[in-house]
C-alpha cells in the first residue's frame, strides 16, 4: 500500500471503531423492544434533528447529488435540492409534533402500528400494508448504500466491488443489531458532523484546484445549459436541452417524499420533549439547505476541474451519471497524494461517505426489523414472543434485509441516485398521503387509508414502468402522480364508507387539543 492509502485506512479504521463502540455502549441502555425500536423516546432536540437529517441524507448527498450536477448541470440537482429543503421544513412544521403526541397517546412504537391504532383497525389491514411497504422499499434503499460503499472502495483501493459491499454490510449490521435505535441515532448525530466536514473540505480543495471561484463559474457558463435552472447540458451533443415546467415539478416533488419516510418519522416519535421540536426544526432545516447547496455546487466545481485539466473526465457513458457519482471519492484520492497528513484528512472525507451510507442504512434496518418482528410476526400472525425472542427476531431480520440489499446492488454499474429515487417514491406515495390525512382529517377512516396505500404503491410501479417510458409530458417522476392519486383515493373512499367510530374521533380531538 502507498503512504496515501495507509493514511486513508487509518482514518477509516478509527472512525469505524468509534461507531462500533457507540453501538456497544448504546446496547447497555437497550433493555426492551421499545428501546430497540424507539430509544425509549429519550432523544434530545439536537440528536433528533441531526440524526433525522443524517438518516435522510444517504449516499445521494455526497455521491448522487454531486454526480448528477457534474453530469448535466445544476437544474436536475438544484430543483431536487430545493424540493428536499422545502419538504424537510414542512415535515418538521406540520407532522413532527402531531405524530409525537399521537403515537405517545396511543402507545405506538412503529409506523404500521400507528396506523392500526389510529384507525382502530382490528383486522390489521393497514398494519400489514404498512409493514409490507417498509420491507419492499427498504431493501432497495439499503442496497443503494451498499452500492455506494462498493464504488467507494473499488475506486480508492481497487478492492472488489462485491467484497466491499459485504464488509460494509457487516459493519452496519454489527452496531445496529447491538444497540438498536439508540445506537443508530447517536451514531447518526456524529455522522452528520463528519458528512459536513467532508463536503466543506472537498469543496474548498476543488475550487482552489479549478483556478478559483471565478474560473469555476466561467467554465460552468461555457457549457451550454450547464449553469441554468431551465436547461441541462447534453454530454452526447454538447448542446443545451430544455428543462421545462414538468421537469421542475417532477424534481421539486421529491419533497413530498418526506411525509412518508419511516426512518425520519421515527425520529419525530422518539424525541423526549415534543415542545423542543421547534429547535429541532430550525437546526434540521438550516443543515439541509447548507449541505444540499454545497453538494450541488460540488458537482459544478468538479466539472470545472475536468474542463481545466485538473481532473480526468468522470463521464464514461454520455447517457449515465453512474461514474460521475464517484466525484467526491476521486477528489479525496487527489487530496491524499499531498502527504500523510492530507491522507488522514482524505480518510475523514471517505469516512463522511461511509457516514452518509451508514446513517441511512442503520435506520432503515431498524424500521424493517420492526415491521417483521412486531407487526407481521406478532400482530398479523398472532405469535406471542417474549422480549428476548422478539429482540432475536428483530436482529435476524436485520441480517436478512442486509443480505437481500447486497444481492440487489450486486451489479457495480447500478446508480445510487436511481435506486434511491424509486424507493423514495414508494414510501412517499404509500405513507405520505396516509400520514397527512391521519393527522389533519378527522373524517378519514381505515378503509380510505388502506385504499390510499394500495393505490399509491400500485401507481408508483404503473407510472415508472408503463406511463413514464412514453416520454413527453408523461416523463414525470413517479412520486408526484402516485402521491396525488393516493390522496384522492383516501378522500373518496373515506367519504363513501362508514365514518370512524366515536372512540376514534374523540381520541383525535384529545390529541389535537394538546398541541
Amino acid at each position: 500500500m502507498t503512504v496515501a492509502q495507509i493514511g486513508i485506512v487509518v482514518s477509516i479504521v478509527i472512525y469505524l471503531a468509534g461507531m462500533l463502540f457507540v453501538g456497544f455502549a448504546a446496547s447497555r441502555k437497550t433493555k426492551d423492544v421499545g428501546d430497540f425500536y424507539l430509544g425509549g423516546r429519550k432523544l434530545g432536540p439536537f440528536v433528533t434533528a441531526m440524526s433525522a437529517e443524517a438518516s435522510d441524507m444517504s449516499s445521494y448527498l455526497l455521491m448522487g447529488v454531486p454526480g448528477l450536477a457534474y453530469f448535466s448541470g445544476i437544474a436536475d440537482a438544484g430543483w431536487t435540492a430545493f424540493g428536499l429543503a422545502v419538504g424537510t421544513y414542512l415535515n418538521w412544521l406540520f407532522v413532527a409534533k402531531r405524530l409525537r403526541k399521537y403515537t405517545a397517546g396511543i402507545e405506538a412504537i412503529t409506523l404500521p402500528e400507528y396506523f392500526k391504532k389510529r384507525f382502530g383497525d382490528k383486522h390489521n389491514v393497514t398494519l400489514l400494508l404498512g409493514a409490507i411497504t417498509i420491507i419492499v422499499f427498504f431493501i432497495p434503499y439499503t442496497a443503494s448504500g451498499f452500492a455506494a460503499c462498493g464504488k467507494l472502495f473499488g475506486q480508492l483501493f481497487g478492492v472488489n466491488y462485491q467484497l466491499a459491499m459485504i464488509v460494509s454490510a457487516i459493519i452496519i449490521v454489527g452496531y445496529t443489531t447491538t444497540g438498536g435505535f439508540l445506537a443508530a441515532s447517536q451514531t447518526d448525530f456524529i455522522q452528520s458532523i463528519v458528512m459536513t466536514f467532508a463536503l466543506i473540505v472537498v469543496l474548498v480543495y476543488g475550487v482552489m484546484n479549478a483556478g478559483g471561484m471565478g474560473a469555476v463559474i466561467e467554465n460552468a457558463q461555457n457549457l451550454k445549459g450547464f449553469f441554468e435552472i431551465s436547461a441541462t447540458h447534453s454530454n452526447v451533443t454538447g448542446e443545451a436541452l430544455p428543462y421545462g415546467i414538468f421537469n421542475k415539478i417532477t424534481m421539486f416533488c421529491w419533497g413530498l417524499g418526506y411525509f412518508g419516510m419511516p426512518h425520519i418519522l421515527l425520529r419525530f416519535m422518539a424525541i423526549e420533549d415534543p415542545n423542543k421540536l421547534k429547535l429541532s426544526r430550525r437546526v434540521a432545516s438550516v443543515w439541509v439547505v447548507i449541505s444540499l447547496g454545497i453538494a450541488t455546487f460540488l458537482g459544478v466545481v468538479g466539472r470545472a476541474m475536468t474542463e481545466v485539466g485538473a481532473l480526468d473526465s468522470l463521464i464514461e457513458d454520455p447517457t449515465s451519471s453512474s461514474k460521475a457519482e464517484t466525484l467526491i471519492v476521486v477528489l479525496a484520492d487527489h487530496i491524499s497524494k499531498n502527504g500523510f497528513g492530507y491522507a488522514l484528512i482524505a480518510g475523514l472525507i471517505i469516512a463522511g461517505i461511509l457516514a452518509s451510507t451508514m446513517s441511512t442504512a442503520d435506520s432503515q434496518l431498524i424500521a424493517a426489523s420492526s415491521a417483521v418482528s412486531e407487526n407481521i410476526v406478532q400482530d398479523v400472525f398472532g405469535v406471542k414472543l417474549s422480549e428476548v425472542t422478539a429482540m432475536l427476531t428483530a436482529r435476524i431480520t436485520l441480517v436478512v434485509v442486509a443480505v437481500l440489499g447486497v444481492v440487489i446492488a450486486w451489479d457495480s454499474t447500478s446508480s445510487v441516485f436511481n435506486i434511491v429515487s424509486f424507493a423514495w417514491a414508494g414510501f412517499g406515495a404509500v405513507f405520505g398521503p396516509a400520514m397527512i390525512m391521519s393527522l389533519f382529517w378527522k373524517r378519514s377512516n381505515k378503509y380510505g387509508i388502506a385504499a390510499g396505500m394500495i393505490s399509491g404503491m400500485a401507481m408508483v410501479f404503473i407510472w415508472k414502468y408503463l406511463v413514464r417510458p412514453m416520454g413527453g409530458v408523461w416523463d414525470l417522476y413517479e412520486l408526484a402522480p402516485a402521491f396525488l392519486v393516493a390522496l384522492i383515493v383516501i378522500v373518496v373512499v373515506s367519504l363513501i364508507t362508514p365514518a370512524p367510530e366515536k372512540e376514534i374521533t374523540d381520541k383525535f380531538d384529545e390529541v389535537i387539543s394538546t398541541l
